[in-house]
């Protein structure tokens, strides 16, 4: 089973290891900016680098697949859009974000249950949990979801393969 990981610059730089580790693990890899900002009324250079800058540094670590871009936030208006269509790169958003809700994120039950009660064929489950400290409850939750969606007769592809389907 493959997921999609959409990975800042900076964290890439940061963790070159743990980037290899999911690059060598066949999953794919998804750009998320650089350093994260909400991608709104942004200079047109700024998009350019924060797109460009990460996706020199995915290719540098051995990445060579054409990736998709997920906006910080969801945010995503005027210039990233336009940028984006030129490089050719397909925005991908989500409609099941457990970890957002302050009294679903502390409790992997909670975020299982979360996405239980949400899932449908197509749905994309955004949970971050590359965090040691915030995220630790998404990390933790990621078995039970696949176990419970598995048990429902779900399968897991990357986004990807969630596009080849359209």
């Amino acid at each position: 089973m493959l997921a999609t990981f959409f990975l800042n610059g900076d964290s890439i730089e940061q963790y070159p290891d743990e980037t290899k580790a999911i690059i060598d693990a066949g999953h794919e890899i998804g750009n998320h900016t650089y350093s994260h900002p909400r991608m709104v009324f942004k200079s047109y250079s700024t998009v350019k680098v924060e797109v460009d800058r990460t996706e020199e540094l995915i290719q540098a670590a051995g990445y060579e697949v054409k990736t998709h871009f997920r906006p910080p936030y969801g945010k995503k208006l005027l210039l990233l859009p336009y940028y984006l269509n030129k490089k050719d790169m397909k925005t991908i958003m989500w409609n099941i974000e457990p970890d957002s809700y302050a009294e679903i994120a502390g409790d992997a039950k909670k975020i299982v249950d979360h996405v239980d009660e949400r899932i449908e064929p197509g749905s994309i489950i955004l949970l971050h949990v590359m965090y040691d400290n915030e995220e630790r409850e998404s990390l933790e939750a990621v078995e039970g979801i696949i176990d419970s969606l598995h048990e429902q007769g779900y399968a897991f592809k990357t986004v990807t393969e969630l596009l080849d389907y359209e």
